[in-house]
């Protein structure tokens, strides 16, 4: 277990559980992201416990996930996304001591690379996630009610009608004969609800 006290090692684990850790905060109940960043900060908390590190880089780390949880909340919030992204990278270069406390322990380039990798790969996968989430789904049914169509069929009980270029199963409370301009004013599941439209043929 001795290979797992190399600073380096130590902070690429770091790295990934940080990264897996905020993943699983905005799309939980996966439980990939869980198990994978509590493997990873398990083996960097084990290099953290057996090495001396910057207590105040551990803060750093800790304060960086409140910007992150605000920002995930509602979209347009980057300039707290990149405060949590600045601070996860500085907490973690930082986080290992070393003789001198402006430089940090982990090799230079490593933590270059690294961090512009995990900062990129973060603000990406973040972003769109959030997008996602936040977006109006594209089949959203309820954007129907309201619309004006036609009805294909005599429409009563049951019947056809075409609304935004689609053909869908309705009924209504009264005959309404083929041709005649619709409105939708409810929908049942995938059944519209319509009536006969004031402006119909």
């Amino acid at each position: 277990m001795d290979f797992l006290l190399d600073p380096n090692l130590a902070y690429l684990f770091l790295l990934v559980g940080l990264l897996l850790g905020l993943m699983a905060l905005v799309t939980p109940g996966t439980g990939v992201f869980e198990v994978g960043a509590l493997f990873s900060l398990a083996l960097a908390g084990y290099a953290v416990y057996n090495l001396l590190f910057n207590l105040w880089a551990l803060i750093v780390l800790v304060l960086s996930i409140i910007p992150f949880v605000y920002a995930i909340q509602k979209p347009n919030r980057e300039r707290y996304l990149a405060l949590s992204i600045l601070g996860l990278v500085v907490g973690s270069v930082y986080l290992f001591a070393s003789d001198k406390w402006w430089q940090p322990s982990v090799n230079p380039i490593l933590a270059l690379i690294s961090s512009i990798l995990y900062a990129g790969l973060l603000w990406i996968v973040i972003k769109k996630t959030l997008q996602a989430s936040h977006s109006r789904p594209s089949h959203d049914l309820s954007v129907l009610i309201g619309q004006i169509g036609e009805a294909k069929t005599r429409i009563y009980k049951e019947g056809t009608v075409q609304v935004e270029g689609e053909l869908w199963s309705a009924h209504s409370q009264n005959s309404i004969p083929p041709g005649s301009l619709i409105k939708v004013v409810a929908r049942e599941g995938f059944v519209l609800v319509v009536e006969k439209s004031s402006d119909s043929k």
